[in-house]
């Protein structure tokens, strides 16, 4: 049984805990918040995909801290879940890591490529696991593309098309770019890191975005290119109208099949072979973020750092990212600069 304390109950902290309430090898002991209402459980936020923040968390059964770092210093907790915004990532993860916790947190894993660097280095000296919440490697469907590609059922890869848009979240942090990063650093961080996870780092990157309701990139469509892959787009944003529906999608033409993927349909994974009618793999039930978390936790009881996800994946996603904005910002195409050794930390 591995002790949690959860720091930040906005909308993904409420996912993780829907997730811990379910699992029989954790609990959660601890959580934190400097909102009250949302310590206490009367202030609770919507996520913007079905089945997120469900509730039902017994507030009272966690010891309840106004700060994140009096939660670190609990001696009792022994797992350390970081849902605080981007700029706060780092900090905590290294405050934690430092006094031998265990550390999941959330993506993306850092402000900029010189903090990510920190975080990787000062995980490298724990003793303990660490690991940033890249769900997309762990979400049914998602997963599916990784092994069909990893095996080459169907022939190589042609072409590679994402697609994550969204309605700007309410919360103030995400109207504030210097903060969060904008669309394109929070929301299209996730199909980067998948496009680094099927076919490694991109050589380089072009790209184009706007603004729209912030001072950031709103909306980005990025073309990162390969040697081996002729083609890999992404489009990500979250500039559309308040009642668009979150969208999340991918369409991969191999050289013997087309798979698409479109989130909240019936049947979402759809493979179309050449002379065959089109069908429909069978998934695996629920959200990355269940597998995400059962995988932490199987690495703590094991004693093994993460594979499926490492915490170098992470900050090399932080550094693919820079290299689109700055595309974005200087109409060029960038090339995506080799990982770097770690900052000491």
């Amino acid at each position: 049984m591995v002790n949690v304390g959860l720091i930040g109950l906005g909308f993904i902290g409420l996912t993780h805990l829907d997730v811990y309430q379910k699992l029989s090898n954790a609990r959660v002991v601890a959580i934190s918040d400097k909102i009250p209402g949302r310590l206490n459980g009367s202030e609770r936020m919507a996520g913007n995909i079905e089945g997120q923040a469900q509730g039902g968390f017994d507030y009272a059964s966690a010891r309840q801290y106004d700060e994140g770092m009096k939660l670190i210093d609990d001696p009792d907790v022994q797992a350390v879940d970081i849902c605080l915004p981007t700029p706060l990532h780092v900090p905590y993860a290294i405050a934690a890591l430092k006094k031998g916790k265990h550390v999941l947190s959330e993506k993306p894993m850092a402000r900029d490529s010189k903090s990510a660097r920190q975080y990787v280095a000062a995980a490298k000296k724990a003793k303990t696991v660490a690991m940033v919440a890249l769900c997309m490697r762990f979400w049914p469907g998602w997963d599916w593309l990784k092994e069909a590609i990893r095996d080459g059922r169907y022939g190589k890869v042609r072409s590679a098309i994402f697609r994550r848009l969204c309605v700007i979240p309410k919360t103030p942090l995400y109207f504030d770019p210097d903060a969060c990063g904008g669309a394109i650093l929070d929301l299209h961080i996730h199909d980067v890191d998948f496009i680094q996870y099927l076919f490694g780092m991109p050589r380089s990157v072009f790209a184009r975005g706007y603004s729209h309701y912030t001072a950031g990139i709103d909306h980005v469509v990025a073309h990162y290119e390969y040697d081996d892959v002729p083609l890999v787009v992404a489009e990500g944003g979250w500039s559309m109208s308040k009642t668009f529906l979150f969208t999340m999608q991918y369409t991969i033409n191999f050289e013997r099949a087309t798979a698409t993927y479109v989130i909240g349909e019936k049947l979402p994974l759809t493979i179309c072979e050449n002379d065959k009618p089109p069908h429909h793999p069978e998934l695996r039930p629920g959200m990355g973020y269940q597998y995400e978390i059962e995988y932490f936790l199987k690495c703590i009881e094991t004693g093994t750092r993460p594979t499926t996800v490492t915490i170098e994946d992470a900050a090399r996603a932080v550094t693919i990212v820079e290299a689109a904005t700055k595309s974005v910002r200087t109409g060029k195409v960038v090339r995506v600069p080799a990982p770097r050794p770690s900052a000491a930390g």
